[in-house]
């Protein structure tokens, strides 16, 4: 047995049925960020080091797949599908919003940028180990497949 084969066991059997909610919330919180991100996509992408930038294309390219992964990852998260597959899409989206976005801005303002990056990915990293939960939408519909 791999060591990711003895996480997913450890996951699905550590799993608290109030950490669904949680769950749920980020997803929300994610599709939001996502739907929210092409009205953005400009400031966003002017912040970024110039050392960073590729070229134009590679800009575009990039701010399409953190939309896309936004709002996948947020839906799936939502419906407890592939939630471990939802946050390894999202996971180097947040890290590169931790170290090259939000890093140098002031923390001590009302709603700090980095602290919500910072907890969106510990939380990522959370149900990457724990998985999806109780209450998923297999779950609710009854074709769970049996281990």
């Amino acid at each position: 047995m791999n060591l990711l084969h003895r996480v997913e066991l450890w996951g699905d059997r550590h799993h608290p049925g109030w950490t669904d909610i949680i769950r749920i919330a980020l997803g929300i919180f994610l599709c939001f960020r996502g739907l929210q991100f092409p009205m953005n996509m400009s400031t966003l992408l002017a912040e970024l080091p110039p050392s960073l930038s590729g070229g134009p294309f590679a800009l575009i390219v990039l701010g399409h797949y953190i939309f896309v992964a936004h709002l996948l990852g947020g839906i799936l998260l939502i419906f407890g599908m592939y939630t471990r597959i939802a946050c390894l899409i999202q996971i180097p989206i947040l890290l590169g919003a931790v170290i090259f976005v939000n890093w140098n801005k002031d923390l001590f303002r009302p709603f700090p940028e980095l602290i919500v990056s910072l907890i969106v990915l510990i939380l990522l990293f959370y149900f990457l180990i724990t998985g999806n939960g109780k209450y998923t939408l297999e779950t609710i519909t009854g074709k769970e497949k049996e281990r």
